[in-house]
């Protein structure tokens, strides 16, 4: 792939739209300057490059398999990639110094894994699942399960996974059936079957680190019944645990991360002292889906961030396609002899590579806002901190779904730009669609995201969040210039965003959650564009009136988005303020 990302958007995002090097002010970032950020980032562009980017294709195009020792079979360049990036202290940076980190502000660190992420989606997964799964167990274990369990993964000798869903329940975790039963000794032991278990077995590391979650005695049904646990591949003294491989899922794309489903417990290793996998309790009994959202938001953001990324190497390898490829001539020339036009000059491609800049640019601009908020939290006094908190858990569902839903319409464009070209498995940007196909489904597909979003984040707390972000859009509206085409930008985002308050009072009027959740998703896609659209105004206003064809661009892009795309919320909120049934109210006898 030509590019992967542009360094010159994320200069731009970092430092001159969020001011990020602001953080270094902050004790917890103190040791930090703009010179460490750019050597993190120099240093990651430069190990995609090199390490992931040549073998996106090959593991593609020869995804893992189960060999004749029961053992997962990789490409070598994998396991030579994940050992570089954890060798480099990348998988630590972000952690504190008292575990072997940096301090790194999660902004930085969000953004140089989106340079592996669009480099190989595939392969970069094994690092970003490890650090969400350490992120969890930093937040919420023992100081002894830290150390056991924690300091392996930082150092890249150990991997973490998270395991959710079962074959039966899929993402109704309120139906898992897998079982935790005290063992007498403080430890557990855990039966039951896990699906979709991306990075669940391989031979990349001396470990694997499964959080599970189970039905601990006592809990009673649902969801309030369910516990965490580390259920470990191998046991600290080295004693196989009885967690066994069952079978590899064969996946459209994204073909590089291993996904599998797993037993535990089943009797394939068995552990003296008694039947089921060894777990061990994280925190509380019956507490396990609280602490499992933690890593589960993590990993929803960094779904948004890897849609981001894929949909932006798609982007510019389209755009140098764009530039090189000579088919056709203006629709004013009439001349047959002169020469064709490179195709980036047709009004058409144009509104393709316009759609597509506007998508990803706002995506990564969305994920690094949020990703800033999380270095607020983490360093704020409590009404600060509460702030951001509040923030970020309305902003969570839209960070993944908007851009799990528009950057692969960016892939799809991009293809588009190739022609047939773009439809074979010659170019780059097949596999791009291919992959990013995946994350409007994981990690809570977007239908859960709206439902989250609508029934939760919006109305919790008397709509304290929707109330907030409100006020947070207005502040940049207020900040834009009284007349111009900035200020009919924001003009537009007020009337937009005054139409989904008022939305959101007609669908919980009466509180029913039968009627007001029916058309969770429009109203989800409309408030992510309402949220991109705020992203394009405060980036506007970062560029001013600076000049040059990189700001020229951004204006071009914020044009785009509000001609183009800011328009289409008002029938999607016309939809939900009508309450319409149409859906649910379909017979399933009929189709």
């Amino acid at each position: 792939m030509a590019h992967l990302l542009s360094r010159r958007d994320l200069d731009f995002l970092l430092y001159e739209w969020l001011d990020i090097t602001s953080l270094t002010e902050r004790e917890k970032f103190s040791a930090h300057s703009r010179e460490t950020f750019d050597g993190v980032l120099d240093l990651s562009a430069d190990l995609a490059e090199k390490l992931f980017a040549p073998h996106n294709k090959a593991g593609d195009q020869n995804p893992p398999y189960v060999g004749d020792d029961g053992k997962v079979v990789l490409i070598d360049d994998v396991k030579t990639a994940t050992d570089a990036y954890a060798d480099a202290d990348l998988i630590a940076a972000p952690f504190p110094e008292a575990l072997g980190g940096m301090d790194l502000p999660s902004t930085i660190s969000r953004a140089s894994m989106a340079w592996f992420q669009a480099a190989n989606p595939g392969t970069s997964s094994y690092a970003l699942l490890t650090t969400a799964n350490a992120n969890l167990l930093v937040a919420h274990g023992s100081p002894e399960q830290i150390d056991t369990w924690v300091r392996p993964m930082l150092a890249g000798r150990y991997s973490g996974t998270m395991c959710l869903s079962e074959p039966q329940a899929g993402s109704s975790l309120a139906d898992i059936t897998t079982k935790a039963v005290p063992a007498g000794d403080g430890t557990y032991r855990v039966s039951g079957t896990k699906m979709w278990i991306s990075g669940g077995e391989h031979e990349l590391t001396e470990n694997i680190v499964h959080l599970v979650l189970a039905k601990a005695p006592g809990g009673g049904p649902g969801v309030k019944g369910i516990s965490l646990f580390i259920v470990p591949k191998f046991l600290p003294d080295g004693t196989r645990n009885d967690v066994a491989l069952v079978g590899l899922n064969h996946k459209m794309g994204n073909r590089g991360t291993t996904n599998t489903l797993l037993n535990f417990g089943d009797g394939s290793h068995p552990v003296p002292g008694g039947s089921g996998a060894v777990g061990y309790l994280v925190g509380q009994e019956h507490r396990g889906l609280f602490y499992m959202f933690h890593m589960m938001n993590e990993a929803r953001i960094g779904v948004g961030f890897l849609a981001t990324a894929i949909g932006y190497a798609g982007y510019l390898a389209s755009l140098d396609y764009a530039k090189v490829r000579t088919q056709g001539r203006p629709p004013w020339s009439k001349d047959a002899a002169s020469a064709p036009v490179p195709i980036i000059e047709h009004a058409d491609v144009k509104r393709m590579l316009l759609a597509q800049k506007s998508y990803v640019e706002g995506a990564l601009a969305l994920g690094l806002y949020c990703s800033r908020l999380v270095d607020i939290e983490a360093t704020s006094d409590r009404a600060e901190r509460d702030q951001a908190h509040l923030l970020l858990e309305v902003l969570t569902p839209i960070a993944k779904a908007w851009p799990s839903q528009w950057c692969p319409e960016a892939n799809n464009l991009a293809i588009q730009v190739h022609g047939g070209y773009g439809y074979t498995t010659e170019f780059d940007v097949e596999q791009c669609y291919r992959d990013n196909r995946l994350n409007p489904i994981h990690e809570g597909t977007n239908g859960i995201q709206g439902i989250d979003l609508l029934g939760r984040k919006v109305v919790m707390d008397g709509g304290a969040g929707l109330t907030l972000l409100y006020e947070t859009i207005v502040a940049t509206i207020d900040r834009a210039p009284s007349d111009g085409e900035t200020a009919d930008y924001a003009a537009a985002l007020r009337a937009a965003l005054d139409d989904l308050v008022a939305t959101t009072a007609t669908l919980w009027a009466d509180a029913n959650p039968a009627v007001a959740l029916t058309n969770s998703s429009v109203y989800l896609q409309a408030a992510g564009h309402i949220v991109l659209a705020w992203m394009w105004l405060d980036q506007l206003l970062a560029v001013g009136d600076k000049t040059g064809d990189f700001y020229d661009g951004k204006r071009a892009a914020a044009r785009y988005f509000f001609r183009f795309e800011l328009p289409t919320v008002g029938p999607q909120l016309a939809l939900c303020k009508s309450l319409d049934q149409t859906t649910a109210e379909t017979d399933p006898a009929w189709f």
